[in-house]
């Protein structure tokens, strides 16, 4: 029998399974497996693909993306370096070669093998 992890929410052993979702029937808290390790950590940022990113990494766009306020635009396929996770709605920040400075979304990305 395998070990199932104790509750994140009230430390009970007591855990079981209930198709995709562990169940702790003393506080009736419901978690996923994935959910756990994100919520002991930072959440995991994942690109389009559902690859998880880190900082440093290379990622390409796979959408025209146009910048507020301004006629430009971040061609698809535009590789962009070193990029770096940070919390809010635009989660990566990074640094586009012939634009500067900006944030991006995640959804908007996919990971290179670098």
């Amino acid at each position: 029998m395998s070990e199932l992890p104790a509750c994140p929410q009230c430390a009970s052993t007591y855990t079981y399974e209930d198709g995709a979702l562990l169940i702790c029937p003393e506080c009736a808290h419901e978690w996923s497996p994935n959910q756990q390790n994100e919520e002991e950590g930072e959440a995991t940022i994942r690109d389009a693909n559902g690859t998880p990113l880190a900082d440093g990494d290379t990622v390409t766009v796979i959408k025209d993306l146009k910048i507020k306020g301004t006629n430009d635009v971040v061609k698809v396929g535009t590789k962009v370096k070193n990029i770096r996770i940070v919390g809010g709605d635009h989660d990566i920040d990074c640094r586009i070669p012939g634009i500067g400075p900006m944030g991006l979304k995640s959804e908007f990305v996919k990971k290179v093998a670098d």
